[in-house]
């Protein structure tokens, strides 16, 4: 069953994006704080998903800090934001998806699968 981290600081968005991943099978871990991916076992997750604007976290500095680790720079990170206009800066960050708030599930579970794999 392939791992799933999400991290962002609304309890609504967590809610419900650990129900759909879970539906569609996959393994969920969901946290308000980021920091928590640096504190995962030796099994990485296949898929780490944040949100740019966290309270006093800025999501592009965890995945910068992702892809510079020689342990989880090759796992993929989708970053979303409710700030569409971002998404340069996520590419910028090393980012390996961008999506932009609201999504359609469709959407959002299309671009999980796709960088998965």
């Amino acid at each position: 069953m392939k791992k799933i981290f999400v991290a962002d600081d609304n309890d609504g968005i967590l809610d419900m994006l650990r129900v759909v991943l879970e539906a569609e099978g996959f393994e969920v871990i969901v946290s308000e704080e980021p920091e928590d991916i640096f504190a995962w076992p030796a099994e990485l997750p296949d898929l780490i998903i944040l949100d740019i604007w966290m309270s006093g976290v800025d999501g592009r500095d965890i995945c910068k800090q992702l892809k510079n680790g020689p342990r989880t720079k090759k796992v993929p990170v989708l970053l979303m934001s409710a700030n569409n206009e971002v998404e340069q800066m996520a590419n910028d960050a090393g980012a390996d998806g961008f999506i932009a708030k609201p999504f359609e599930i469709s959407d959002f579970l299309e671009k999980c699968v796709a960088l998965i794999g």
